[in-house]
């Protein structure tokens, strides 16, 4: 997708803001995480089938990966189970059959808190701060898994979100939709994770803000981190992707890159307006 802005010079400047892989095999890319085997995805969700508690199946053998360095983006109609995809890659509901792999490890029987230790960073669509504290208290809450000095990461997740660090002592439920959400995601960064996952994050913001925040994803996603993101706004999220996934009624019905699928007559008419 050269001829896309947001994606010249895509790739890994600072891998600090991430937790290096575990894996011994060789780098995919000279920095950033590893891949297990040089043909699998660095997460993937496998033909997922599942849905909530004793409920009927939602998702049905649908497959979602991601890749260092990559944006990939989950969009659909209503209903499609876009967030229900992005939960059971977290390990929000039970999958009968398929599996979760992880830099090379099989993370399917994990709780999410275990996932979060592994090096998952999730944020969800809503209640993904706590309002009544500062931001900095919300980025400290962040680094509840850490043993080390994590000084340096609060540093560059104010430089990402300088306005954060402007309103460091505010109390985070006074902030606007879209500073509310860059305490969310500088909250997740602060794990240092190997994978970071949003579900909606420009739901209820404006076009302005939304541009912004996905400005920062792409920034992100340069220090090597890949993102695996539901977005409501499917068109202007997949101009930033580098892969896609459509979902229909809980099944993949299209994947590409983010240019193919723009480009797609079907998926043009079917779910971006023409």
């Amino acid at each position: 997708m050269t001829d896309n802005p947001y994606q010249d010079g895509r790739g890994n400047k600072d891998r600090s803001l991430g937790r290096e892989s575990t894996s011994t095999a060789d780098p995919v890319r000279e920095s950033g995480p590893t891949r297990a085997a040089e043909d699998a995805p660095f997460l993937i969700g496998d033909a997922m089938t599942g849905g909530y508690g004793k409920g009927p199946d939602i998702l049905h053998d649908c497959t979602i990966a991601v890749n260092p360095g990559e944006i990939a983006v989950i969009v659909g109609p209503n209903g499609a189970g876009k967030s229900t995809a992005m939960k059971a890659v977290f390990g929000m509901l039970n999958i009968h059959t398929g599996r979760v792999v992880l830099d090379g490890e099989d993370i399917t029987a994990l709780s999410p808190q275990d996932r979060v230790v592994k090096g998952m960073g999730f944020v969800p669509q809503t209640s993904n701060i706590f309002t009544s504290m500062t931001v900095e208290e919300n980025l400290e809450m962040g680094a509840f898994i850490r043993r080390d000095d994590f000084a340096d990461t609060m540093a560059q997740i104010y430089d990402l979100f300088p306005i954060l660090k402007e309103k460091r002592n505010q109390a985070a439920g006074e902030l606007s939709g879209g500073q509310r959400q860059q305490v969310a995601v500088g909250r997740a960064l602060m794990t240092k994770p190997k994978v970071l996952m949003l579900d909606e994050p420009t739901a209820g913001v404006s076009p302005i803000v939304m541009d912004e925040l996905f400005d920062r994803i792409i920034e992100v996603a340069r220090t090597g981190i890949p993102i695996l993101m539901v977005e409501q706004n499917a068109r202007q999220a997949l101009e930033i992707a580098d892969k896609g996934y459509v979902l229909v009624q809980g099944r993949n019905a299209h994947t590409g890159t983010g240019k193919e699928l723009l480009a797609d007559d079907d998926v043009r008419r079917s779910f971006l307006g023409g």
